[in-house]
């Protein structure tokens, strides 16, 4: 897998998986809608320790600084 995140992308992940948690975990929104958000923060959190989005390869999407 080669890296097609950049470090702006990655933090805004994580920020908004920190985010999704604390919702869910505060109660803030539960149910479906927060399991949902939960796995999704999950993702997010993942994708950005591992520097890849599986949806960026069919849209050509690279956030990633190019080395010339």
């Amino acid at each position: 897998m080669k890296k097609n995140m950049g470090n702006a992308d990655r933090i805004i992940r994580v920020l908004v998986a920190i985010v999704f948690a604390v919702l869910y975990f505060t109660k803030t929104v539960s149910g479906t809608a927060g399991i949902v958000l939960l796995v999704l923060g999950a993702v997010f959190l993942v994708t950005s320790v591992v520097s890849f989005c599986p949806l960026y390869l069919p849209f050509g999407i690279k956030t990633c600084k190019t080395k010339a």
